[in-house]
């Protein structure tokens, strides 16, 4: 019985020592076009949205990474393009005391989550302001993401691991 306690303090302790901190949260790169204006405001008909999202992740110093959420947002009313939205939100973390894989975990997933607010932020008060009615970015499984991340990740080393014998013997 000691030794679960033992086992379950020294569990917490670990626990303990994890700290995630918020530096800075910054936009690194905006761009708005609304390359038919102003004729496109008497254009009529349903929009086509194509919404990218991407993220980056370096390390900066020990224990401090920089996480950029980009976001690619395309607005067209059939062959015309009505606005584009390029933005790179980013921030500064500090996370330090994580095992490798809560620290992928943290990075791809907690990060943009924390970005997520001030990029839909940003990019519904610039269509707003470029004449255009608000566009509300509809909220983000960063964790589902995350998960389909992992496993095409295993596909490729499984591939990797069964495709290097099979050139080894050719």
């Amino acid at each position: 019985m000691s030794d679960e306690t033992n086992t379950s303090a020294a569990g917490a302790d670990i626990a303990a020592q994890a700290q995630f901190t918020i530096q800075k949260i910054y936009v690194k790169d905006l761009s708005f076009e609304a390359p038919g204006a102003p004729m496109v405001f008497n254009e009529q008909g349903n929009p086509d949205l194509n919404l990218n999202l991407g993220q980056k992740v370096g390390k900066l110093a020990d224990d401090i990474y920089e996480v950029v959420l980009s976001i690619n947002l395309t607005c067209k009313l059939g062959d015309k393009t009505v606005y584009i939205v390029e933005l790179e939100q980013a921030g500064i973390f500090g996370l330090a005391g994580f095992d490798e894989r809560n620290l992928d975990f943290m990075l791809g997933t907690y990060c943009p989550n924390v970005l997520f607010p001030y990029a839909r932020q940003l990019v519904s008060d610039l269509i707003q302001a470029g004449g255009f009615p608000p566009f509300f970015l509809q909220p983000i499984n960063f964790e589902a993401i995350y998960a389909e991340s992992l496993r095409r990740r295993a596909e490729q080393l499984k591939a990797g691991s069964v495709a290097a014998p099979a050139a080894g013997n050719a």
